[in-house]
C-alpha cells in the first residue's frame, strides 16, 4: 500500500521552520540542496546531514511521517548504491563473486555507496520539510515573489508558482488515488503483487488508466472552480498573510550561506584524501 507516503503533504504547526519565512525557506533549501552536490568528502556530508536531522527536530514532524516520506525513493537509493558497489573499481578490492566477469567489490566502491546514499536522503529529508512545513497558498506566493524578476521579460509568473504549487498539492491525491485503485482491482481477483515482472507490469495497466482518467477529471474540475470563483490570475490580487523577513529568517540565510562557503572550500583544498573521508566519484 502506498496510502501512507507524504510526499508533497502540509502538516500545519507552530515550529520555528513553519514559522520561517516561505522565501527565505525556499532559498536556504536551494544553497543546501547546491551544497550537497558540491561535497566531495564525508567530513562535509556528515555536518549537512547533521543540519537535516536537526531540521526534522525543529520541524516536530513526527518521525514515522518522516520515514513515510522516504518510501518513494528507497528503490532508486538501493539500485544506486549497487550500481556503486559493483561498478567502482577503484581502491582496493575487497571480494570478486565471479571469476568470469569484472564485477568487483571495493573499498572505495562501499564508501562511495554510502556516500551517495546519505547525500540522496538528505536531499529528499530537504525538499519534504520544505513542502511539510510551508502551506501550499504560502508556497505559491513565496515562488511569485522570488520569481518576479522575471516579469521583466513578459513571464507570467504567477501562473507558473500556481502550476507548481498545484503539482505539489495534488501528489498526495494521486497517491491516495492509486491506493484506492488498487485495492479495488485486489477485490476484482488482481494479481498486483505475484507473478513475474512482466506480469506485474501488465497487471498494472488497470491501474493508470483510471488514474489518468480520474486525473483529468481533477483537473477539469478545479478549472471550472476557479472559473466560477472569477479567479483571473495574480494582477491585482490581495493576499491574506502578508510575508514579512524577520531577523531570525536572515540569520538562517547566512548561516545556510556560511555552510556553503565552508563546503566549498573544503571541496576546492581538496581535504580528507583519505579513503575513509573522501568519497571516491
Amino acid at each position: 500500500m502506498v496510502k501512507n507516503i507524504t510526499v508533497g503533504q502540509f502538516f500545519p504547526g507552530n515550529s520555528p521552520l513553519h514559522k520561517l519565512d516561505p522565501r527565505i525557506k525556499i532559498t536556504v533549501t536551494l544553497i543546501y540542496i547546491v551544497a550537497l552536490f558540491v561535497c566531495r568528502s564525508f567530513l562535509p556530508l556528515i555536518v549537512l546531514t547533521a543540519i537535516s536531522v536537526t531540521a526534522v527536530a525543529l520541524s516536530r514532524i513526527p518521525l514515522k511521517t518522516v520515514f513515510n516520506g522516504l518510501k518513494m525513493v528507497m528503490l532508486l537509493v538501493c539500485f544506486t548504491a549497487f550500481l556503486q558497489i559493483f561498478y567502482n573499481d577503484k581502491g582496493n578490492v575487497l571480494w570478486k563473486p565471479f571469476d568470469r566477469f569484472d564485477f568487483v567489490i571495493t573499498d572505495a566502491g562501499i564508501f562511495s555507496a554510502v556516500f551517495i546514499t546519505v547525500r540522496i536522503i538528505s536531499l529528499i529529508l530537504a525538499g519534504s520539510l520544505m513542502v511539510n512545513t510551508t502551506s501550499p497558498t504560502m508556497l505559491t506566493d513565496a515562488i511569485e515573489r522570488l520569481l518576479s524578476p522575471l516579469t521583466l521579460v513578459k513571464v507570467n509568473v504567477h501562473s507558473l508558482a500556481m502550476m507548481m504549487t498545484i503539482a505539489l498539492r495534488f501528489i498526495p491525491t494521486l497517491i491516495e488515488e492509486i491506493d484506492i485503485i488498487m485495492s479495488a482491482q485486489k477485490a476484482r481477483g488482481a494479481q498486483l503483487e505475484t507473478g513475474s515482472i512482466k506480469e506485474r507490469a501488465k497487471a498494472l495497466v488497470p491501474v493508470f488508466i483510471p488514474l489518468f482518467v480520474n486525473s483529468f477529471r481533477r483537473a477539469y474540475e478545479l478549472a471550472f472552480a476557479m472559473e466560477c470563483r472569477c479567479y483571473t490570475g495574480g494582477k491585482g490580487r490581495t493576499r491574506l498573510k502578508i510575508m514579512k523577513i524577520r531577523v531570525s529568517d536572515i540569520l538562517v540565510l547566512v548561516g545556510m550561506l556560511c555552510v556553503l562557503g565552508g563546503v566549498i572550500f573544503v571541496s576546492v583544498y581538496d581535504f580528507g584524501d583519505n579513503i575513509m573521508l573522501r568519497a571516491v566519484m
